[in-house]
């Protein structure tokens, strides 16, 4: 049996799919969250063989909860999204997901997947690969991008500081290059502008 964890903070969403896959014989939904914090708490838990993650949760996105997993247990995680950037192709493979696709798979095919994945295969959409491929680079340097990531929901200069073991004035310095960089006056719209293009 293949055991595995969705998370999905739509509800009507994740509980349709763990009921669609239920239906097969080889795949054991064992846990359903409704957050990426509750999908990290229940996989360290349970240990699924597989996790498929939805992209964009409240707290931790599919990616970050694929992050934190990948350096704890063997679990092979896979991110499915409404809208797929490439960018956030490059961040998902970057960070070890083993598969990637957009909703608008059916249960069936999700289930192959599932599967593909749980024997030691990857699979990304054929589409998204091929538009990532032509998609323009991020100007930003990785730490950059990581102190973008760190205050995209307004931390301030010191917690972001915090949290990547860096000096606020550092911190400050890498904003400044990003608003240059990209020509924005705020870093909300240096956020807004590097989610849009899928760079974090």
């Amino acid at each position: 049996m293949i055991r595995v964890l969705l998370a999905d903070d739509e509800g009507m969403i994740r509980s349709a799919l763990a009921a669609l896959l239920r239906l097969e014989d080889d795949i054991e939904v064992v846990a359903e969250c409704e957050n990426g914090e509750q999908a990290v708490a229940d996989a360290l838990r349970l240990l699924p063989d597989v996790c498929l993650l939805d992209l964009e949760m409240p707290g931790l996105d599919g990616v970050e909860v694929a992050e934190r997993l990948n350096r704890a247990i063997a679990t092979r995680c896979i991110v499915v999204t409404r809208h797929a950037r490439p960018g956030v192709l490059r961040r998902a493979l970057a960070s070890g997901v083993a598969g990637f696709l957009p909703k608008s798979r059916g249960a069936d095919e999700v289930a192959s997947i599932i599967r593909r994945v749980a024997a030691g295969g990857r699979y990304v959409d054929p589409e998204i690969a091929a538009d990532a491929l032509s998609d323009e680079r991020s100007p930003l340097t990785d730490r950059e991008l990581d102190v973008l990531r760190a205050g995209r929901r307004g931390e301030t200069t010191g917690q972001i500081a915090r949290s990547l073991s860096l000096a606020p004035g550092t911190v400050r310095n890498h904003i400044s290059a990003v608003l240059a960089k990209l020509a924005v006056g705020t870093r909300q719209q240096a956020v807004l502008l590097a989610e849009e293009r899928g760079w974090i």
